[in-house]
């Protein structure tokens, strides 16, 4: 399958079975993200792969609203980046995560991006502080977001290339 292919395919799933996600996957899951490039070849990033379906449970409160995939996630992989290494930790973080996203699907698991920078929890404090207080990562690293896994409950339909927005691209000669 080309990389077109496997980004026409690409959804965001939030409805998981019970079967596990393979170990070989999540390791190419990982392995994609740790590919992925970085400014200045920093790679400011860290992953914090979380199985425990307790931590799961908590961290699914770690939105308003609350992120009830990650309840029925086989595994959940957390994107931090170090702010005091990289200024555009962000960037580099949202690269990786793109990255296992993509590879998740190409796999045949599925993924949810879930927003963490710049959101609150159900308690009222940020979800970065939320999740820093359940995964124990230091203060200099920033949550971008949390990439939870499982396997597809549902079939969704890949995106039709005739469908795209092309008005919001601008070819200047």
């Amino acid at each position: 399958m080309d990389l077109l292919e496997v980004m026409r395919k690409r959804r965001s799933i939030r409805n998981y079975t019970d079967e596990p996600v393979k170990e070989e996957d999540l390791q190419k899951i990982i392995q994609a993200g740790l590919l992925s490039e970085s400014g200045k070849a920093k790679r400011p990033w860290e992953f914090i792969v979380v199985r425990n379906k307790d931590v799961l449970e908590h961290l699914s409160l770690c939105r308003e609203g609350g992120v009830k995939m990650l309840k029925e996630a086989q595994c959940a992989i957390a994107v931090v980046g170090d702010a005091d290494m990289q200024d555009v930790w962000v960037e580099d973080c949202s690269v990786a995560m793109a990255h296992m996203h993509l590879m998740a699907s190409s796999l045949g698991v599925g993924s949810c991006w879930i927003q963490g920078r710049l959101r609150k929890s159900e308690e009222g404090t940020t979800t970065e502080e939320y999740v820093r207080e359940k995964l124990g990562f230091p203060e200099n690293f920033k949550l971008e977001a949390i990439l939870s896994l499982g396997m597809p409950a549902v079939k969704m339909p890949a995106y039709d290339l005739e469908e795209l927005p092309m008005e919001k691209v601008r070819v200047v000669d």
